[in-house]
């Protein structure tokens, strides 16, 4: 692959693209790549980092012009967060829809004081940029603690044997959840969970840890092609079941 001059940028979308992917594509490129972030129900678009300006590691840029992103509190969704602080990440803007077809509940349950209530936890930081942490459904709970898969997934990318990483919670006797980390291995590389597990010790504090790592050689992935849960989730939940 060779550098484009006649590309100004790449648009990233549908999955969240790891650091070293984006940064290995813009050198062999030549061309910046702008992730964002959307849901069907914002037409599809919320978010992106600009074409021309700062691209921020790890975010999924600014917001639209004539949207505006909330952050509330999941447990209490009328507090709005302050800069900084994780919470649900919800929209207003002319792209949001007005609710679900001839579903009056479902309508009133996705919005929050008529911002869309999309799922998923994120943060703003001082300059508006958006960072997202992880579904609201996939948050492990672990001894009383919320515990974000997409930081652990984040922190197992580092290891330069990794190539996919997926994170879930299992069913845990003592924390009721426990993380556990499943990868699968650049070609050509070798590592063993111990290994991968202390290397994550420098990234992750001890509730963040997985207690598991498995090495796969295929990880389960949608019809889309993103790096899909639900299959591991399924798997875990059948063996921890009791016979």
């Amino acid at each position: 692959m060779t550098e484009r001059e006649d590309w100004r940028a790449c648009i990233s979308g549908g999955a969240p693209m790891p650091l070293d992917v984006r940064r290995a594509f813009e050198a062999r490129t030549g061309v910046r790549v702008c992730e964002g972030y959307g849901l069907t129900e914002a037409s599809p678009i919320v978010t992106c980092n600009p074409v021309d300006g700062v691209i921020k590691d790890n975010s999924c840029g600014v917001a639209f012009p004539g949207t505006i992103i909330e952050i509330r509190d999941p447990e209490t969704p009328a507090r709005i967060m302050p800069p900084g602080e994780r919470g649900e990440i919800c929209v207003r803007g002319p792209q949001v829809m007005a609710g679900y077809w001839n579903q009056p509940q479902a309508s009133a349950q996705a919005f929050a004081d008529g911002a869309l209530r999309t799922g998923d936890i994120g943060y703003l930081d001082a300059d508006g940029y958006l960072f997202i942490v992880d579904r609201m459904k996939d948050v492990i709970l672990s001894g009383g603690y919320n515990v974000y898969p997409r930081i652990i997934e984040e922190a197992a990318y580092r290891h330069p044997a990794v190539e996919e990483a997926i994170a879930i919670g299992v069913p845990d006797a003592y924390r009721g959840q426990a993380a556990k980390l499943f990868v699968k291995l650049r070609e050509g590389q070798d590592a063993t969970p111990e290994a991968i597990r202390a290397f994550l010790a420098d990234y992750l504090n001890p509730i963040e840890r997985p207690h598991e790592v498995e090495i796969r050689d295929h990880l389960p992935r949608t019809l889309v092609g993103k790096l899909s849960k639900k299959e591991l989730v399924a798997e875990e939940m059948a063996r921890h079941q009791p016979q």
